[in-house]
């Protein structure tokens, strides 16, 4: 029994190997076939293009799909929108390009010329540093700016240069304070700005628009004080003059009627 016991394992072990060998053989040989799609399955659904992955093994797979934009319709569908009500007739003559370009308005222009006509009326201002007025102000000549502001001192200075902007419209005018040249900007349009008087003319017209060679010391007018007091003075006695004129105007309305009824009453 002990002999007989391994040559009945023998058989066994001989067939394991040999299956073995049969199925390595067939993994070995053995091919992949893909298979068709089915007829009625649709093919325009699937991707246009994947993004393609390789591992180690060189084996490709996807990882996702890659789709293009859908697309557009320049005009949406009649039935997709809603229902508008009837528009009015339009007025032909508005919708022409003649009549468009008639009535355009540049705007900024229409605001300066607004807002001048509110900050002066009478329009005085823009006279008095106008282009066409021939007695308007002149670079080179003296002004005198008076503040609105009560208890505020007045500025007296050589004109040297305007800069024109509409409404934003300034003045530049150099004077002397403690021998030492100041230069001060002005809007004439400015509420801060009760009035600006010429107490003196330049004798020739300047050859330029802006005198800024008169701050040289060469060319520097110096101090104006005198010709501010002696026009404050002209002022003060001026306004004396038609106050007095004014109370003797008064005055005698009253006598002459007083003398006629006085010779009514003795006739």
């Amino acid at each position: 029994m002990s002999v007989a016991a391994p040559l009945a394992r023998r058989p066994l072990r001989c067939c394991f190997q040999s299956t073995r060998r049969h199925v390595l053989r067939q993994f070995a040989t053995a091919t992949t076939t893909t298979s068709s799609p089915p007829a009625g399955t649709a093919t325009a659904s699937l991707p246009s293009s994947f993004q393609a992955i390789r591992d180690k093994s060189e084996r490709v797979r996807t990882a996702f799909a890659v789709y293009g934009p859908p697309p557009r319709t320049t005009k949406p569908a009649e039935s997709l929108l809603p229902p508008q009500p009837p528009s009015p007739a339009a007025d032909p003559a508005q919708t022409t390009p003649a009549s468009l370009a008639a009535h355009k308005v540049d705007v900024m222009r229409a605001y300066d010329r607004q807002q001048i006509a509110r900050m002066d009326p009478t329009g005085a201002r823009t006279r008095l540093f106008s282009r066409k007025n021939p007695n308007a102000a002149k670079p080179g000549d003296v002004l005198v700016v008076t503040p609105s502001k009560a208890g505020a001192e007045i500025f007296g200075g050589v004109f040297l240069a305007i800069r024109r902007s509409g409404i934003e419209t300034a003045i530049l005018l150099r004077g002397q304070l403690a021998k030492t040249g100041v230069e001060m900007w002005f809007k004439i349009y400015s509420r801060a700005v009760a009035a600006v008087d010429i107490i003196e003319r330049r004798p020739r017209r300047a050859r330029r628009a802006k005198l800024t060679y008169m701050r040289q010391p060469k060319h520097d007018r110096g101090s104006i004080e005198e010709l501010v007091k002696n026009w404050r003075r002209a002022r003060i006695a001026g306004r004396r003059n038609s106050a007095a004129g004014s109370k003797a105007g008064e005055a005698k309305g009253p006598q002459k009627f007083e003398a006629k009824s006085s010779r009514r009453g003795k006739k």
